[in-house]
């Protein structure tokens, strides 16, 4: 399993293309010790944020499960960020297989958790758009562009995006900014892909690997 090959969220992976991951991963921890108050977090949700369901939508807050140490990572986050914004697909929305009241209910106690534990979110933008091609669907960048409209202090060439599929690595790359891979429910995806920047085990190791410790 790919994640079992990550030693620690600051090392390199050893992996078959070992010599271009640990050259992406010197790159990239170059980038994080940059970081500072001005820079954006853009985050996935299912598979990031929170368990998703095999071959399903999370259609209720019951069906909802927050990984572990995710919460408290956004208090890092917060530290870190200036503008921390969800981005995520949800088609089940369009389909009619969940309903939108219960959506807004699951990001609203979503982010009242996140701000328990110290830490916020400033926007959750989702797209229930049926059409593969919508500009606001992943890997279209336009809820990242929508994030930027809403926030003109966002600057995309200080951004991060996070997330689990390959579609979200576009995503970053198609908004111009760098990617993180968290391979939690993507065994198959190949690390070395020239979309991903980094990868870290999981939301809580990328967290740590920004210089805290105190998750």
């Amino acid at each position: 399993h790919p994640a079992s090959s990550i030693q620690h969220p600051a090392s390199s992976i050893q992996h078959p293309a070992s010599s271009i991951l640990h050259q992406q991963t010197i790159i990239f921890m170059l980038v994080l010790n940059k970081i500072d108050y001005s820079w954006t977090l853009f985050l996935d949700r299912d598979g990031v944020i929170n368990h998703e369901k095999h071959k399903d939508y999370i259609h209720t807050w019951d069906e909802f499960r927050f990984y572990d140490g995710v919460p408290e990572s956004f208090k890092i986050f917060a530290q870190k960020f200036h503008r921390i914004v969800i981005v995520t697909n949800q088609k089940g929305v369009g389909k009619g297989l969940t309903k939108l009241d219960d959506l807004h209910t699951i990001h609203a106690n979503m982010e009242h958790a996140i701000e328990k534990a110290g830490g916020r979110i400033d926007a959750v933008f989702y797209c229930s758009d049926l059409d593969d091609n919508s500009p606001y669907r992943k890997p279209n960048p336009g809820m990242g562009l929508q994030a930027v409209k809403q926030f003109p202090d966002i600057d995309l060439s200080k951004a991060i995006m996070v997330g689990n599929t390959i579609s979200d690595m576009e995503f970053g790359r198609n908004l111009g900014v760098y990617t993180v891979f968290l391979p939690t429910t993507r065994p198959e995806v190949a690390l070395d892909d020239h979309r991903i920047d980094a990868v870290f085990e999981t939301l809580p190791a990328f967290a740590a690997a920004l210089g805290f410790d105190n998750l």
